[in-house]
């Protein structure tokens, strides 16, 4: 349970810093030209939205979800109040792109809004994509893990479509680390209702497309960061690909748009699923936070084993 959980964790960042280069390019064709197939790590392009980061580096989902692990494990718990605070300050200085999810909320908290009530009205995918660290925290409390996996989410997204793409993402990678397939546990997650129409619908149409080209999938649905359209595609790669999380997270790249937050939406599930086996190595040691991310899985692996 350990090895899933942590490459649950592991995975979600290495599908984050792996989408780095070519994240936000919506045209398929200038991806196979600028990069060809991207099967590693690479920097950005300059003057890209992410021209000031590295190779190994993450995109700004990626930070948050670092801060958030951090956080974690320095303070054992969740706490919203204070995990706004030192998102407040991160940002302050942050030397990556910023989106408006999160100048809206920052704009929020300066005019002294609390961390409830400050988040913008986004429905992006990319404020439910962070969460793998909750679930890592909370895996043997369902209650808390939702709880706390709300708070952060609506933090700085509050629209309907991210708070249910929560739920999915944290319903479903609990039943993965207990052991379900994740064809089964997305079945069984989306039979139980999600909580926003026309998300419901969209992924019940994405469990149809597992044989059908994923770029021509993800199209379809929608490359752009908005939940309805981002997760369905997000669905698709782990079917398609449930029994290799490397190839699944390439495809993710390779399909452009916000390849960001559907590689960590299928790295969450697919690295509960495949555990560290499935990890492609070299992307871990190119990861530049790889380091900073197993010391702070090992004090709340620590801090797990004492309850």
């Amino acid at each position: 349970m350990k090895d899933n959980a942590q490459a649950m964790v592991i995975a979600a960042f290495a599908a984050d810093s792996l989408a780095l280069a070519a994240h936000w390019i919506y045209d398929t064709a200038q991806i196979d030209r600028d990069f060809g197939i991207i099967d590693q790590l690479l920097p950005p392009v300059a003057g890209s939205y992410h021209g000031s980061r590295q190779k190994g580096d993450f995109t700004h989902y990626g930070d948050q979800s670092l801060l958030l692990l951090q956080h974690l494990a320095e303070n054992g718990s969740f706490d919203l109040e204070r995990f706004a605070g030192s998102w407040q300050q991160f940002f302050r200085s942050y030397p990556g792109y910023i989106d408006s999810a999160t100048r809206k909320t920052l704009a929020a908290l300066d005019e002294g809004k609390s961390a409830k009530e400050c988040g913008s009205g986004s429905s992006d995918l990319g404020g439910p994509a962070r969460i793998a660290p909750l679930i890592y925290w909370y895996r043997d409390n369902p209650d808390l893990l939702i709880k706390y996996a709300h708070q952060q989410t609506s933090l700085t997204h509050t629209d309907t479509a991210a708070i249910a793409a929560t739920d999915f993402i944290a319903e479903t990678a609990l039943l993965v680390l207990g052991g379900m397939h994740p064809a089964a546990a997305i079945e069984q997650v989306i039979e139980e209702g999600i909580h926003d129409i026309d998300l419901d619908l969209r992924l019940r149409r994405s469990m149809d497309t597992v044989a059908v080209d994923s770029r021509k999938v993800i199209a379809d649905f929608g490359q752009m960061c908005g939940t309805s359209n981002a997760l369905p595609g997000a669905v698709h790669l782990i079917l398609a690909y449930q029994n290799n999380l490397r190839e699944a997270l390439i495809q993710n790249v390779m399909a452009g748009g916000d390849s960001a937050a559907r590689g960590m939406v299928v790295g969450t599930i697919l690295g509960a699923y495949q555990g560290m086996n499935g990890l492609d190595k070299e992307w871990l040691t190119a990861m530049r936070a790889t380091k900073d991310i197993m010391k702070f899985l090992e004090v709340a692996h620590k801090a797990h084993e004492s309850l």
